[in-house]
């Protein structure tokens, strides 16, 4: 039987050395060819402990969406995004560090230190700690990740109603099962090509699954 995580380890011992308000922060779409990259950060509450946090991958859409509401409704919270053509211009890594410092300047409250998933700091005016899968070790970068991953999946499926040549990638990216067409979809929301630097087609039946 695998060993449960205690997940508010890292708030707790940051409480523990006078951070009693810390924020965590989370992207997500980096791994996608299309859409902006989106970040949120989340101030967890100090007298009620949401149960389930989880990285957002690892929980089904339902599950998603009920944390999703009820971090809304006890956390403090922020969700940002650059845009595809900002990726574009300032490469995927860096457009993910300024969807963070928007999302974490945009928070209500000011934390006096943030978690951050990965290995790399986006650069915050605040002491900051990078997690390497903190998205499944930090109760609040799993709650950030939930944030961030609910808002782009939801932003994504209303590109498929607003322009039709997005379809086959938003329903990609949310999972659901289709047969390749096997034709070429231009996607007006698509990056560029990181080969070749400009925007290209790709065929439905090499369509790229995942929210990552």
């Amino acid at each position: 039987m695998a060993e449960e995580i205690d997940r508010y380890y890292y708030e707790r011992t940051a409480a523990e050395h006078g951070f009693e308000c810390v924020c965590g922060i989370d992207e997500a779409g980096r791994g996608p060819l299309a859409g902006p990259v989106f970040a949120a950060a989340v101030i967890l509450p100090g007298d009620y402990v949401i149960e389930g946090l989880n990285d957002s991958k690892k929980l089904s859409e339902k599950k998603r969406d009920l944390l999703f509401d009820e971090i809304k409704e006890h956390a403090v919270y922020a969700v940002a995004s650059a845009s595809v053509e900002e990726i574009d211009e300032i490469n995927i890594l860096n457009a993910t560090f300024l969807a963070m410092r928007r999302a974490f300047d945009a928070l209500s409250e000011r934390p006096q230190a943030a978690f951050v998933d990965g290995n790399r700091l986006p650069g915050l005016p605040v002491p900051s700690k990078a997690i390497i899968k903190g998205d499944s070790l930090s109760a609040s970068i799993a709650a950030a990740s939930i944030m961030a991953k609910v808002s782009r999946d939801r932003y994504m499926l209303s590109l498929d109603e607003q322009d039709t040549r997005v379809r086959h990638i938003a329903r990609a990216q949310k999972d659901i099962s289709q047969k390749a067409a096997g034709g070429v979809v231009i996607c007006s929301a698509k990056r560029k090509s990181p080969v070749f630097g400009a925007r290209y087609t790709r065929r439905a039946s090499c369509a790229r699954t995942a929210m990552r």
